[in-house]
């Protein structure tokens, strides 16, 4: 199944998308959060489906994506996995997960516009293929456990701001990943029986022009390994948004240009949909 949010912004409404169309959440869940995951909200889904009791929304096209999970507890993101990625930060591969962490307050729309943050000069994009947990997970025992646990997949761009992250970080890198919009997340979330996730295609295009272009089978720790990895050390319960690394083809590798006002750039993951940001100047049309 796909989920996703469709309306305003903090008013998004939680909806199905399936091949006869777009059908309303509404009168099973509130939102697509830590409840929904928790009373087993995709079977409850798949019963009201087969039953026919889910209203099509006629407006759907007309209506604004959101990301397709509400405001996560945490988002936990895996940095340098993919060799070539590091190679071009100037790093060597690591020997285990790099983690860091981003404000829940960062979501957005896939489709929204991203203002780069005031006195920025590199901001900087990165797809990444985005894991939603679905049941909590701590102190798993082995990786073979930590599918389980995955409620689904998502498109998911971890925007970053190179200067403020390694330049002016005081050490850590999260002073360049927490401006505000910088996790664009979506269109839907996908859930795990529809994805082979260890072989999707990922690449992003700044201006209709080709940047990354790698496959998820080339991560250094795969999904399986980042969640029992991650829960040796936290706990994540559902609702919580894992981004897992972005492959070679970003700015920071100095063969592109920094995100200036008026680019477009656009992510895309196989099955899993794809996004559009216009990046705007801090204070434009204020």
């Amino acid at each position: 199944m796909k989920f996703a949010r469709l309306g305003p912004a903090g008013q998004e409404v939680p909806v199905v998308v399936g091949e006869d169309g777009v059908r309303s959440l509404a009168g099973l869940t509130e939102d697509i959060d830590a409840h929904f995951w928790e009373s087993d909200g995709p079977a409850l889904v798949a019963a009201a489906l087969a039953a026919g009791e889910l209203p099509l929304v006629a407006d759907a096209a007309d209506l604004r994506i959101g990301a397709p999970i509400s405001r996560p507890g945490a988002i936990v993101c895996i940095g340098m996995n993919y060799a070539a990625h590091a190679a071009e930060s100037g790093a060597e591969p690591p020997t285990s997960p790099v983690i860091f962490f981003k404000a829940p307050n960062t979501l957005a729309g896939p489709n929204d516009a991203v203002t780069i943050p005031r006195g920025s000069t590199k901001t900087d994009w990165e797809v990444e293929l985005g894991v939603v947990i679905g049941k909590r997970a701590s102190y798993l025992d082995s990786p073979a456990d930590s599918l389980d646990h995955v409620a689904g997949f998502v498109v998911a761009n971890d925007l970053s701001e190179r200067e403020f992250q390694l330049e002016i970080s005081g050490g850590q890198w999260s002073k360049g990943k927490i401006a505000a919009g910088f996790s664009p997340v979506g269109p839907w979330l996908v859930t795990p029986d529809e994805v082979e996730h260890q072989k999707l295609g990922l690449r992003s295009f700044v201006n209709g022009e080709p940047r990354q272009d790698s496959n998820t089978a080339d991560l250094i720790f795969d999904v399986a390994h980042v969640i029992h990895h991650l829960s040796q050390y936290m706990v994540l319960d559902p609702g919580d948004l894992i981004m897992t690394g972005t492959p070679e083809g970003v700015a920071l590798s100095g063969r592109f240009p920094y995100l200036r006002p008026g680019d477009v750039v656009e992510v895309e993951i196989d099955g899993l949909g794809r996004q559009r940001q216009e990046y705007v100047a801090f204070g434009a049309g204020r």
